[in-house]
């Protein structure tokens, strides 16, 4: 699939097979003349009634071990998203479909009361989003995110939100009272300070420079924010490292994080395609750097190894990281206190339909 063109506005050049298909369908040349269909690039949005709202995970790798995500897919369009081998579950593919043809979870907040109102509830930190970004452009339009934040503060619930998207400052008076009463803490995702680049892997996200004030403005408003680079790209994005994490600090971020590329399933073959589109020349170097940090593979799942990677290269980016913090004095003692968020404050929310209510 590598010769085939980029498409401007989308980040998968094509849509490889559901792997939970069945059956699968290939073109074969016998002669005839035939009509090319065209690619679809509209984008499509489905509801589903979602049955739960909590995504639990016992991941020693993650901060949180529960997550909530008002969308399935995201017409951000990064190339490099993890979660796209997700939508094979909805017989969608994770290339084109994940961008194109989203998925709206509506009755979210009833089925979230529904579950903090159980005996056994115990408060921790909710992460928004898990899986995609909860602020991409359909949140414009349907608001699902703003609607938790407003029930989760009533709540008293604290949570943790990443996002790459400059939509968030919409919500700036719900984060606010949030942060007032230490429920909140927000990570920005930056990537690269190259627009170009930007557009190519991240064709739908705010651009850098946007996300950068998305940070001085949030920094400014009092809610507590970071930044997390990510994915860390070798042989393409590595060398932006401390550019990036400077950046940042200038804007008003006091803490960091960092992650190596992922590529789990058809995200694998979906960016060695992307590569040959946009980068051919880098290709074969980016690759073989990728394998050298995933112990010959193009990924390793393994808890410990498939955020940082291991090996050479791995390790250095690991020093390099830690090194640019000291240097600009993020991820200081008092930065980290101050992410510790209140849970003594949670009262459970009232069962709908209470009589008392």
């Amino acid at each position: 699939m590598a010769d085939l063109p980029p498409l401007k506005g989308r980040g998968a050049t094509y849509d490889p097979d559901n792997r939970f298909a069945p059956t699968r369908v290939e073109a074969e040349d016998d002669g005839w003349w035939q009509e090319e269909t065209p690619v679809r690039r509209a984008t499509l949005v489905a509801e589903e009634a979602a049955r739960s709202a909590l995504a639990w995970n016992t991941s020693p790798d993650l901060p949180f071990d529960r997550s909530l995500n008002p969308y399935r897919g995201c017409e951000h369009g990064c190339i490099y998203c993890y979660a796209r081998p997700s939508h094979a579950y909805w017989d969608l593919s994770p290339g084109l479909d994940f961008e194109t043809r989203l998925i709206v979870r509506s009755g979210l907040v009833d089925r979230l009361r529904e579950e903090l109102c159980r005996p056994g509830y115990v408060c921790r930190p909710i992460n928004l989003s898990g899986n995609t970004d909860c602020y991409q452009p359909l949140e414009a339009e349907r608001g699902s995110t703003r609607e938790l934040l407003a029930f989760l503060l009533a709540c008293r619930h604290p949570l943790t939100l990443v996002t790459k998207s400059a939509l968030i400052l919409r919500d700036l008076d719900l984060l606010r009272a949030l942060a007032e009463r230490r429920l909140v803490r927000v990570m920005i995702s930056l990537t690269s300070l190259d627009r170009t680049l930007k557009r190519r892997l991240e064709p739908r996200a705010a651009s850098p420079g946007a996300r950068l004030k998305t940070i001085r403005a949030l920094a400014e408003a009092g809610v507590p924010v970071g930044t997390l680079v990510a994915p860390v790209i070798p042989g393409l994005t590595d060398h932006e490292l401390e550019r990036l994490l400077g950046a940042a600090r200038e804007a008003g971020a006091d803490t960091a994080g960092w992650m190596l590329l992922r590529l789990p399933r058809e995200v694998a073959t979906l960016f060695e395609a992307w590569l040959e589109a946009h980068y051919p020349d880098r290709a074969a170097k980016v690759m073989s750097l990728m394998r050298q940090c995933r112990g010959g593979a193009a990924y390793d799942a393994r808890f410990g190894k498939r955020m940082r990677g291991e090996g050479v290269f791995a390790e250095l980016l690991a020093q390099r990281f830690a090194a640019a913090c000291r240097r600009l004095g993020l991820n200081q003692a008092p930065a980290l206190a101050a992410q510790q968020l209140d849970t003594s404050a949670f009262r459970p929310p009232h069962p709908q339909g209470d009589l008392f209510d």
